[in-house]
């Protein structure tokens, strides 16, 4: 039987996602996963951005994508703060292959992934308090003054999708005990 999960981590900019997701993956290797539970890989995301640093994502400017996309390379695509973002069809042969997947998702366009993964998938949500979120993207630096206003004030409204389960990480303080979280559950090592 296929234990092969997509685990569709998502959450506010400057909840922590990158640095969570490399968290896990620097720790993650050929034998972290429990017996019996898949391996575990981290898809990166084509963005319409520059390289950032602690981001696992391929740049690829608006044509590039507009290219990709109309060849139907991508399993999942949505537009948000200005830039596209893609995760690429590969994440499908690593499923089949029985590979569990880890995705920096988006909860604006949960609905697509939802609809494509809703057996396999399993929701990440990261929170972390308003306050130490606005310190982290002013200390990031990608944007500032009205786009850091605006960035800091973009919300979210959403709902878990009925039937699909849900893990809440927090983190607000240090990223070895939410990192340590995400790592239990991509693994299967604790409680999810």
């Amino acid at each position: 039987m296929n234990h092969a999960r997509l685990f569709y981590v998502m959450g506010p900019s400057g909840a922590g996602k990158d640095s969570l997701l490399a968290y896990a993956r620097a720790r993650i290797g050929p034998g972290a996963a429990s017996p019996g539970s898949a391996p575990v890989l981290f898809a990166h995301r084509y963005i319409t951005r520059a390289p950032s640093e602690g981001e696992n994502h391929i740049a690829l400017s608006h044509a590039e994508f507009a290219l990709r996309h109309s060849l139907g390379c991508f399993s999942l695509d949505w537009k948000s703060h200005d830039c596209r973002y893609g995760i690429g069809v590969e994440i499908d042969a690593w499923l089949a292959a029985g590979a569990s997947v880890v995705i920096n998702g988006s909860r604006a366009f949960l609905a697509q992934a939802v609809n494509r993964y809703r057996e396999r998938l399993h929701l990440v949500e990261i929170r972390v308090d308003p306050a130490v979120r606005a310190r982290r993207l002013a200390r990031r630096g990608r944007e500032t003054g009205d786009a850091l206003d605006k960035r800091v004030a973009h919300q979210v409204a959403w709902t878990p999708p009925e039937g699909v389960p849900l893990s809440v990480i927090a983190n607000d303080g240090e990223l070895a005990e939410a990192g340590a979280q995400l790592l239990n559950l991509l693994t299967q090592r604790g409680a999810a």
